[in-house]
């Protein structure tokens, strides 16, 4: 009796690990631009806790890391993580453009108060703190939210596993 006793408490603990991976899922993200004169933007697609707080770094648009700096806020947070950025980062987006990038999202942020947070900055021109916020909702992710400065408007589609 003790022998099975000890066998299914190793075998319970060998499953644990495989029981605490976090599930995510992918989404495709369009930022369609405004029509602007000036040089390519620079974008950091963040995740947002509640209050608020800057938790992770999901997608840099414009690979220079000389710029990160004019991401004002997210750079603050950039610096603080040492976050290695060379799988999620691609080329600037000029004016009128539109992109397509696949982010992941962890599923149990989904519902829970956190936001996509949308920072963006042109060379000589404004800088955007919050130029789109997506809440992390059902309802949001399948729907379109307009930005405030450089981007027109951000559109997600969740990719079918």
């Amino acid at each position: 009796m003790k022998l099975k006793n000890y066998l299914f408490g190793g075998l319970m603990m060998l499953g644990l690990p495989f029981v605490s991976h976090a599930q995510s899922s992918k989404y495709k993200c369009m930022i369609q631009m405004s029509s602007y004169l000036g040089d390519g933007a620079y974008i950091a697609v963040s995740l947002v806790n509640s209050k608020g707080d800057y938790e992770k770094t999901l997608y840099i648009i414009g690979d220079d890391d000389k710029w990160y700096k004019s991401l004002k806020d997210w750079y603050k947070f950039y610096k603080k993580s040492n976050a290695n950025l060379s799988a999620v980062t691609g080329a600037s987006i000029s004016g009128g453009d539109r992109t397509v990038k696949v982010i992941e999202i962890e599923d149990s942020k989904i519902n829970t108060g956190y936001k996509l947070r949308f920072e963006s900055a042109v060379e000589d021109h404004k800088y955007n703190e919050k130029d789109a916020e997506i809440p992390l909702t059902t309802a949001a992710l399948a729907g379109k939210a307009d930005g405030t400065g450089y981007i027109k408007y951000v559109r997600l589609s969740k990719i079918a596993k």
